[in-house]
């Protein structure tokens, strides 16, 4: 089991993210950023779960998208991984996506293809790409629904993820 981490540090290190995101950005302006983070809910952020998921991502990423630079944080916070990519926003993206609606653990993955805004560094979104919205990794509705309405419990999604990993890892 991994170390809690508390709402300050989620938010210091989400803050952190976003200024090396915008950094990146603004180094390689002829590139395509995609940065790679875990789907784990509660306190715990890095775990043996979330570093199985990181691994695959990044494995998926190196071979779906072959990125001229990389980086890659283990922090108690969770995983981070960058990936500057030669390609078109929207192909990049549509690849992401194939990669979190295919891949056996790709439900477990948060792949934003990002790029800078009036206020920062803003991702992608799905419906830009023209394609649907993420489902709920328990029901058939849309994750941001479920997400706000908090429809399932933390324990109920840690179940469903320990049987996606179980699935994966004995296939």
């Amino acid at each position: 089991m991994g170390q809690e981490v508390t709402l300050e540090q989620l938010l210091r290190s989400r803050d952190e993210r976003a200024v090396r995101q915008k950094d990146w950005i603004t180094a390689h302006p002829s590139l395509t950023l995609v940065c790679l983070t875990v789907i784990l809910p509660g306190p715990v952020k890095r775990d043996s779960r979330s570093l199985k998921v990181a691994n695959a991502g990044v494995d998926a990423v190196r071979a779906a998208l072959s990125p001229v630079k990389e980086e890659c944080l283990d922090l108690e916070t969770g995983f981070e991984g960058y990936f500057l990519i030669e390609g078109a926003m929207d192909a990049v993206k549509e690849a992401c996506c194939n990669i979190e609606d295919t891949h056996p653990l790709g439900r477990l993955m948060d792949l934003d293809v990002l790029r800078l805004g009036p206020d920062g560094v803003i991702p992608l979104s799905r419906s830009e790409a023209g394609l649907p919205p993420r489902r709920c990794l328990i029901c058939d509705l849309p994750a941001r629904e479920c997400m706000r309405a908090r429809n399932h419990s933390r324990e109920e999604l840690l179940k469903k993820i320990d049987e996606i990993l179980y699935f994966a890892v004995n296939l």
